[in-house]
């Protein structure tokens, strides 16, 4: 299959650097014109016609190289598994936020609603049985604060399974996520995208490149966004936000590169609650079986619609994102380059969310008297007057993150032995604040079956109850690959982190408190917890290897074996005196270690990637608390199972991309954290299987499809009754038409659960709220491109 490139002739006052094709054509009048300039004859006037080009088309799932240099080899010659979500992807399956485009790795989502009636904000990711929100990394640095991110300014992204302690120091015991942004480069174009779909959806893109010296190797680039929209199948629900990204390079054709890359983010959103799982499979009454007023109608209960939004006229979710990224690239020698990334970044988020608590009626242990909860039932044969109450959760947060990272890469040779080393220095300070707010009044009820959202609550302000954690981080690495000749190569990669955490919490006291540290001070009084001014620091050390082997030049068998470690207060920065809370400063970090056996394929000519890999990996330093209330930290929790991969060109019309993973979670030692009793983890599908496949017609028309599997999950464990312990499985089909109108246009047809599949897409650790997967729906975007 071909595309055709349109290339017309024009008159210059002055030369330009002419593309290959250009210079190609330049050279031959050149050659052909040599005799007549050696007769001193005039030269003739020579006039171009319009020519085509013909190119292989490429369908953009090629397999590529990780962004960053402590990759030094390409993937199949990576000995870890590292999925690769491409823009063309994202764009055919039009994505728009990092939750989207994870559904092209199996696995990875976001399956767990929160806890109590706290909501999860953000990207709240759970990838190989673990939350992975607080390792998301954008161009190889930490990602700040709970938004939900969006795509518009991002190249690909890349996700590391496995430790990832070793490639950026502290991180989730199961891998890491990392965006890759778009740079500015030497051509001039100029696209975008304007879309219409379900849900009111309404969006808006354009990509400007300007290449604005050639001479210089100046460039500018800029990504922006605008977005109105809410969710399908949702009422009130809102995600609307806009962005801008302008990025400048200089000396992109020298030794010396300098890129400033900037990005505003502003998000005013209507945050979802969740619905009430009522009717849901699993449900039953929410009282004890053995109360005398034991509601057992409610076992019958009618499944409550998922479109239902059971928050307030004043819920919102209201986010600032702020980042300033400047990169020095400086080629040393041939195969040799030092670089310098220093960035600052700022995430504000103002929340407000009405949440149901869906509660039965409890016993009081000394008194054996029961008191009605949340949920009422004042007419059983009427469900129009079942009611629940709402409380009002709050969150005024402020992250922020200054770092400086310098990595040098070189190439050399010891004897016979070829190295590939990656060698660098990170210092890095995080800090994150919250800002206690006082409410007031209480949020009135609201109907089971047929919710009020038009309820407005009065206004809040901070009170003082303040936190503030601070970590600062000094961080050595290196990396190599060790080439002993074309069948064999070792992988080694070791970092030391020096972390210092540092944490201060102030507490409001109440009419009520009587006991530290409000003692007698009057009701209002601002005092500091007894947690204020706690410390934690030391040492980390992470490290990995690995041997590869590759019995043919397309094709390798590895093995691979990581450590890495989270500190207390790691990934929320919030230490505690309490015992046997994960911030206390006295425990010793958590440490992840992963043994890994894989082979990876290239095919196609390269273009297409085929992997395939054992993983198990083992969290131990878990905490666990005694029946005499001791605690100590011989916990221990397993993850293993076996992943499959598929990425790239099966042929140059025809892109794929794929992935299926097992999963087999348990605890092997300390208390089960799953409600049905099990040893296994929550919010982690046994079975998971990715797929998405495109195929570009001649004609202009590409159609695609894909399908998504996740088995059930098992929820959390905290006490509640009658509420569901797992959730079902699902299979969701998606699927796409687009036709190129011309050579600058072309429109592009989605439509999302072709089958209207009813399905529970996460659920709270309490199992009374769940979000629904998005029902059937569609967008048609209109793509353009100069």
């Amino acid at each position: 299959m071909t595309q055709q490139t349109y290339i017309k002739s024009r008159k210059h006052g002055a030369a330009a650097p002419a593309p290959k094709a250009g210079l190609v054509a330049a050279t031959a009048i050149a050659v052909l014109g040599m005799p007549a300039l050696a007769q001193n004859a005039p030269a003739p006037t020579v006039t171009l016609k319009e020519v085509t080009v013909e190119a292989a088309r490429e369908t953009g799932y090629e397999p590529s190289q990780l962004s960053s240099p402590k990759f030094t080899q390409p993937l199949v010659n990576t000995t870890q598994t590292i999925s690769v979500v491409k823009e063309q992807v994202m764009k055919e399956q039009g994505a728009t936020t990092l939750t989207e485009a994870l559904r092209n790795v199996p696995g990875v989502g976001t399956f767990y609603a929160g806890e109590n009636g706290n909501t999860s904000t953000g990207d709240a990711i759970y990838m190989r049985g673990f939350d992975t929100s607080s390792s998301i990394y954008v161009d190889g640095v930490r990602d700040v604060g709970a938004l939900s991110r969006d795509v518009f300014n991002t190249d690909q992204v890349e996700v590391t399974k496995g430790p990832a302690g070793t490639d950026y120091g502290r991180s989730a015991p199961t891998g890491a996520i990392n965006m890759v942004t778009k740079q500015p480069n030497m051509t001039d174009s100029f696209g975008g995208s304007l879309g219409f779909g379900s849900g009111s959806y309404k969006r808006t893109t354009i990509d400007l490149n300007r290449s604005l010296s050639h001479e210089n190797g100046t460039a500018f680039r800029l990504n922006a966004m605008v977005q109105d929209a809410g969710v399908a199948g949702r009422d009130q629900v809102k995600n609307d936000r806009w962005g801008l990204a302008p990025s400048f390079a200089f000396g992109l054709n020298t030794d010396t590169r300098v890129f400033l890359n900037l990005l505003h983010v502003k998000q005013s959103n209507v945050p979802d609650g969740g619905v009430l799982t009522m009717g849901l499979p699993g449900y039953s009454a929410p009282d004890r079986s053995n109360y005398p007023g034991y509601r057992s109608f409610l076992n019958s209960a009618s499944r409550v619609d998922s479109s239902n939004f059971y928050g307030t006229a004043s819920d919102h979710d209201d986010v600032t994102a702020d980042m300033v990224t400047l990169r020095l690239e400086h080629d040393i020698a041939p195969g040799s380059t030092l670089r310098n990334t220093t960035r600052w970044g700022q995430t504000k988020q103002d929340y407000l969310l009405s949440a149901f608590m869906a509660t039965g009626y409890s016993q009081n242990a000394t008194t054996g008297a029961w008191t009605p909860g949340s949920l009422l039932t004042p007419n059983p044969a009427d469900p129009s007057t079942w009611t629940m109450s709402r409380n009002i959760n709050t969150k005024d947060q402020v992250n922020r993150i200054l770092t400086n990272q310098t990595n040098l890469t070189t190439a050399f040779e010891t004897g016979s032995v070829k190295h590939s080393l990656s060698t660098g220095l990170e210092l890095t300070r995080e800090e994150q604040t919250n800002y206690g707010l006082a409410t007031t009044g209480v949020v009135p009820v609201v109907s089971i079956y047929n919710p009020d959202s038009s309820v407005s609550l009065p206004s809040y302000s901070r009170n003082g109850a303040d936190s503030k954690g601070t970590t600062d981080t000094v961080a050595l690495y290196a990396f190599d690959t060790l080439q002993f000749n074309d069948q064999w190569q070792a992988n080694m990669g070791l970092r030391w982190d020096h972390y210092k955490t540092k944490y201060n919490a102030m507490a409001v006291c109440t009419a009520t408190s009587t006991t530290q540290p409000c003692g007698t001070n009057p009701a209002g009084t601002v005092v500091p917890t007894t947690s204020d001014g706690l410390q934690a620091s030391g040492n980390l050390v992470s490290w990995k290897a690995g041997l590869l082997y590759k019995p043919a030049p397309n094709g390798s068998v590895y093995v691979n074996y990581a450590l890495s470690q989270q500190p207390p207060g790691g990934s929320n920065f919030a230490l505690s005196a309490v015992g046997n809370n994960a911030g206390n400063p006295n425990l010793a970090p958590q440490k992840a270690k992963t043994a890994e056996v894989g082979t990876k394929w290239e095919l196609m000519d390269k273009r297409l990637l085929l992997t395939g890999a054992l993983f198990r990996t083992e969290i131990t330093n878990e905490i666990v608390t005694d029946s005499d209330g001791s605690v100590n930290q011989t916990g221990k929790k397993t993850v293993q199972g076996l992943e499959l991969g598929a990425t790239g060109q099966i042929t140059p019309a025809w892109g794929m991309t794929a992935g299926y993973t097992i999963q087999n979670t348990k605890v092997d030692t300390g208390a089960n954290v799953a409600q049905d009793g099990s040893s296994g983890l929550a919010y982690t599908p046994k079975n998971a299987l990715s797929l998405w496949s495109s195929y570009q017609f001649s004609s202009g028309l590409t159609v695609g499809g894909g399908a998504r599997y996740a088995s059930g999950l098992k929820r959390g464990t905290d006490g509640a009754v009658g509420t569901p312990n797992f959730t079902e499985s699902y299979w969701v089909f998606d699927a796409l038409a687009s036709y190129r109108i011309n050579k600058n246009v072309d429109i592009q047809l989605n439509v999302y659960n072709l089958f209207n599949k009813r399905y529970v897409a996460a659920i709270n650790k309490s199992g009374y709220r769940y979000f629904p997967g998005i029902p059937r729906s569609a967008r048609v975007t209109a793509n353009f491109s100069f």
